[in-house]
């Protein structure tokens, strides 16, 4: 006996449905195939993401443009920054003016034409039609101490590239922020539980472009050319924007609704400052009233539908808010764990001879060395293995045993799980810490530099990395599908943005965190290293984020149980209670 079919949403006004017919099981068979289109372009352009990133210091860095370390740094940090803090722009554009599909298409169009900077910088005459000629390094008079300091020269070719990785930044955090929803537009038809399943498969995706990404662009990167290794991204751009239009028949696009943002900040600002509204109201009589019925009709949502709609949005930013310190935690396994990672002994893979075996990093003859970017596999993994285990044994089973969490109740569990990666982190880093008060080290060169590590094996990290890929599959994964399923429609790409916007001051927060400790007196403050933190109390760190995780998550439980009491009332908005009936 066939399965009875989904019942389809109302179809709005200017919505375009698949062109290719299909019969009883056809509508089915075509969502499934837009969401697996979706889920193809989102591996892709995160392969390249992550080809762009992984070694970006390294590229600026190299005799190509001679940077020093503190600013091809800034800059990475820079790019990153953006590529999340630019989401909500991406969100707000496809909502008003574009709709997703365009959104995404014009997006991935920019992301093919700006990352095609990198690998045309990465040959001699490439750099010099964009940049110019390399100025000759200034000659000077020698440093009369061993510690004086020069300061850094400007950074060659900064202008064109800063220019190029803000570019990227805004492609990727609008691909980011409208591919998410418009996947989910395309299963959406097919129920709830559907939806919630392409969220997993989603991130499992992102996951596996890393994967890829890491173990074959990091390398050809590291050891063979820069020119070749950034060449590998932009074809996967181009891939996936050919796919893109490709599945074009199959999708489900929808048109702008326009945004209601500009009026949730008009309510703010009349709930929250009547005075200044005031104001505001006899500078301009005529086109200042919101709310008034005798405003004359315009497109868009009713008067009443933006209350209804704010109240929705004061409800939702509480909850995304108080998952900021989850991911100051998370970004942590891209900063502060492999910064702890290089001072814990990296067994040569290949070495040339036994005796060169503490030169952890560093291959002799013909062999090669291995990416610092592969620090970063053992969170990757643990999501690739986890997300299909969950998806195909787990949440059936918890579902047919009416045992499946919710969304936010997920969240909570992802964020006990960040919690305790962070506390084993700085668990291990006092028993680092201890080998080397005891002067018990071992040297390992890692580029150009040289550390001082301790003879306990990065092999330790591994439970960290662990946790925080269990506490992603909670967190993360369930935060998405929270942020689609319980946006107003006409909102729903903006909010999207927030939620990857939000992740990025999280990020911020903690690398500003971190830079507050190392001013002179603080526990990350280590004059003396040069680049090694054998003299900082990096545990104090850990446990003093462990301890803002511990707050925000009770906070985060209080919050959460009051949003889905009253979510569970007859005046839930969610777009699921809303256009399911």
């Amino acid at each position: 006996m066939p399965a009875p079919r989904a019942r389809e949403q109302p179809r709005v006004p200017g919505e375009r449905r698949p062109l290719l017919p299909g019969g009883v099981r056809g509508p089915r068979r075509w969502r499934r195939a837009a969401g697996a289109a979706v889920l193809l372009v989102e591996m892709l352009e995160r392969a390249a993401f992550f080809g762009i990133t992984a070694n970006l210091v390294l590229y600026l860095n190299s005799t190509n443009f001679n940077w020093a370390g503190e600013q091809a740094s800034r800059a990475a940090l820079v790019f990153l920054g953006a590529s999340y803090l630019l989401a909500p722009v991406g969100g707000w554009l496809a909502d008003v003016y574009l709709g997703r599909y365009r959104a995404v298409a014009l997006s991935l169009l920019l992301y093919l034409v700006a990352s095609g900077l990198l690998p045309a910088t990465a040959f001699p005459d490439g750099r010099s039609s964009f940049c110019g000629e390399m100025p000759e390094s200034p000659l000077g008079p020698a440093c009369p101490s061993s510690d004086c300091r020069r300061a850094s020269p400007s950074p060659y070719c900064a202008p064109v590239l800063y220019a190029g990785l803000l570019l990227l930044a805004l492609a990727a955090s609008s691909v980011r922020s409208n591919l998410t929803s418009f996947g989910a537009d395309q299963v959406m038809d097919l129920g709830r539980d559907a939806t919630r399943r392409f969220f997993n498969w989603f991130y499992w995706s992102i996951n596996l472009g890393a994967v890829l990404s890491l173990l074959v662009v990091a390398f050809i990167q590291q050891n063979i050319s820069f020119l070749l290794g950034y060449s590998i991204p932009v074809g996967c751009v181009g891939l996936a924007f050919f796919i893109f239009l490709f599945a074009t028949p199959v999708f489900v696009t929808k048109p702008p609704m326009g945004s209601q943002v500009s009026s949730m900040l008009k309510l703010a600002l009349q709930n929250c400052c009547p005075q200044l509204w005031q104001r505001h109201l006899a500078r301009d009589h005529q086109g200042a009233r919101l709310l008034p019925d005798q405003r004359s009709p315009q497109p868009g949502a009713s008067p009443q539908e933006d209350i209804a709609n704010f109240q929705v949005l004061v409800k939702i930013l509480p909850v995304m808010v108080t998952l900021v310190p989850y991911w100051m935690v998370y970004f942590q396994m891209q900063s502060t764990y492999v910064l702890q990672g290089l001072h814990l002994h990296i067994p040569n893979i290949f070495p040339a001879n036994p005796s060169n075996i503490s030169m952890a990093l560093r291959a002799q003859g013909s062999s090669y060395t291995i990416p610092e970017a592969w620090l970063l596999l053992a969170n990757v993994v643990v999501v690739l293995i986890l997300v299909p285990l969950k998806d195909r044994l787990i949440d059936p089973l918890l579902l047919r045993c009416k045992l499946l969490p919710s969304a936010l109740q997920k969240m909570a569990l992802g964020m006990f799980f960040g919690f305790t990666s962070v506390i084993v982190a700085g668990v291990l880093e006092m028993e680092r810490l201890h080998y080397i008060h005891h002067n018990q080290t071992v040297s390992q060169q890692i580029g150009e530099v040289l550390y001082n590590a301790a003879p306990l094996s990065i092999w330790w990290q591994i439970p960290q990395y662990l946790l925080i890929g269990i506490s992603e599959i909670f967190a993360s994964i369930p935060g998405l599908e929270f942020a689609y399923s319980e946006a107003p429609r006409s909102m729903q790409g903006a909010i999207m943005g927030i939620f990857f916007c939000l992740s990025g001051v999280g990020s911020l927060l903690g690398s500003s965190l971190v830079a507050l400790l190392s001013l002179p007196g603080g526990w990350l403050h280590c004059p003396e290293d040069f680049g090694n933190i054998n003299n900082c109390r990096m545990d104090l760190y850990f446990f003093l984020l462990a301890g803002i995780q511990a707050v925000t998550a009770l906070l985060f439980v209080w919050i959460a149980g009051r949003y889905e009491r009253v979510s569970q009332g007859p005046a839930s908005h969610s777009c699921f209670s809303r256009d399911r009936g």
